[in-house]
């Protein structure tokens, strides 16, 4: 029983020493783990406010995320977007950004990132062991003490977990900045294929336009035909000719349909729902708006503020971090053991204490993880140049397609259309009158179906292209408090220095 006595206290003290160790270690993690995951959410490399889109909702690790759809749910439309109104750009923007399941899959994608913090900073398990001789169990003397318990914990190099931290904070952020680089994707994908449902009610309105003037032309060959004098009677050819535009244009009209179509389904496929549900029609007209700012204005602006920028000087930092790690690899970890070893006679003996470490000789693998470290973060670097120099392409392109696109559908407005539709009444009043040939008039109406085309393609690629300039820069093009978005966020500004 003194026997039984003395290996139970053996173990209550191994029990003693690493219990609470494990229970302060847990809380730490616990209380850090919460304080990281909110100085993450009020972190200033997180997107701003100011993105068009609505904030990021953060997810515990610990809650069970949503089971994903393999088939879209069939969703009551929206009012705004339903069939018999008239759909708004900024409906269909908002209802994108709240079905579309690509933002979901980011999201995930950033809550999964933030759940690798707690799990790299943490300590290994510590081991528990014990050695029985089974030849001592129920006999006396000596070998009745033939037992031992001990009990182990691996203890990294100071500052190593800390470095592990940073990695994984940094790529947390860095998943965050791509959640709202995919929502500017989704705004301008929605803008675009919104502006392209516009252009193509504007074709099939122009369409049956044209048709109905063309039945009027037609409708005046007869009557010149049947009951004209001899010197303005027109010939058979005229009514004929009539008939083939006529069939042209019935033509076109099948393929505006297609178009419609493919339209609405390209909608409600960025909706999340079934391809073939009905929209409001797009607004009759838009309004032309004031030119947006200067090119170098914007790409100053656009540095502080895109998100993938921001996201690839994250990733920078977590390689940074990775690199200074691999320098700690160089030095050892230790093991911190605690031992009762009963097969010891002399009682003294038995308590023991031990350390041991890991001898870091292995030199060329530790030199060549310092040498991958350094050349990612190169290639972060250059990856972030190369963002950068694509940003500036892409702000000066779309900026000067929207100021041609924007001139050349006033001058359209003001200027050609008008003049393309008094030439139409003035030839078709010379025809009736004999003055010209039919065809004249035929390819008058043929210049004002061109021309309102190309004046309506003018207009939407003006907003499509608008919708790339907001995308581009970052987010709106009103830049009436960018000061305070700078300065919440000129911390994270992507720097082109080496």
């Amino acid at each position: 029983m003194r026997k039984q006595a003395a290996s139970l206290k053996a173990i209550c003290l191994f029990v003693g020493i690493f219990m609470p160790c494990g229970c302060a270690t847990t809380k730490v993690q616990s209380k850090t783990h919460r304080s990281v995951q909110d100085s993450m959410v009020r972190d200033e490399n997180l997107p701003s406010s100011k993105v068009n889109s609505p904030t990021i909702q953060r997810i515990s690790y610990q809650e069970p995320l949503p089971k994903p759809r393999s088939v879209p749910e069939a969703q009551a439309p929206n009012d705004s977007l339903a069939e018999g109104g008239e759909l708004s750009i900024d409906a269909i923007v908002g209802a994108v950004l709240e079905r579309n399941p690509t933002l979901s899959q980011m999201t995930a994608t950033w809550n999964a990132a933030q759940a690798r913090y707690p799990q790299v900073t943490s300590l290994d398990d510590p081991f528990f062991g014990s050695i029985v001789a089974p030849a001592g169990l129920g006999t006396t003397g000596d070998a009745s003490n033939g037992y031992r318990f001990e009990m182990s914990q691996r203890l990294p190099w100071r500052g190593k977990l800390a470095l592990r931290g940073q990695n994984a904070r940094a790529s947390a952020l860095a998943a965050a900045n791509d959640v709202d680089a995919v929502r500017l994707q989704l705004i301008e994908s929605t803008k675009i294929a919104f502006y392209d449902y516009y252009l193509v009610a504007r074709a099939i309105e122009v369409n049956e336009e044209n048709l109905s003037l063309l039945q009027k032309f037609k409708e005046n060959a007869e009557t010149r035909y049947k009951f004209g004098a001899d010197d303005k009677k027109a010939p058979l050819q005229d009514i004929l000719q009539a008939d083939v535009d006529i069939g042209r244009q019935r033509k076109r009209s099948l393929t505006l349909e297609r178009l419609r179509l493919v339209a609405i389904a390209r909608i409600n496929t960025l909706l999340n729902r079934d391809p073939d549900v009905e929209l409001a029609n797009p607004p009759h007209r838009l309004e032309i708006r004031d030119e947006p700012p200067d090119a170098p204005q914007l790409r100053t602006v656009a540095l502080k503020r895109r998100p993938d920028l921001s996201a690839s000087s994250n990733r920078i930092r977590a390689e940074e971090a990775a690199l200074a790690l691999a320098y700690k690899e160089y030095y050892p970890d230790f093991d911190v053991m605690a031992a009762y070893d009963a097969f010891w006679t002399e009682p003294g003996l038995r308590p023991q204490v031990a350390l041991r470490m890991n001898l870091p000789v292995r030199l060329a693998r530790r030199a060549a993880a310092v040498w991958e470290a350094k050349s990612k973060i190169a290639e972060r670097r250059a990856e972030l140049d190369r963002q950068v120099n694509q940003m500036n392409y892409e702000i000066d392109q779309a900026h000067a397609q929207v100021i041609e696109n924007k001139k050349a559908s006033r001058l359209y407005e003001r200027t050609v259309i008008p003049a393309a539709e008094l030439n139409v009444k003035a030839a078709q009043a010379a025809y009736q009158t004999a003055k010209i040939p039919f065809l004249s008039l035929i390819e008058a109406e043929r210049a004002i179906i061109a021309l309102k085309d190309e004046y309506y393609e003018y207009v939407a690629e003006y907003y499509r292209q608008l919708a790339t300039l907001e995308r581009a820069a970052g987010g709106s093009l009103s830049l009436a408090d960018e000061d305070t978005t700078v300065s919440k966020t000129s911390s994270t500004c992507p720097s082109r220095t080496r």
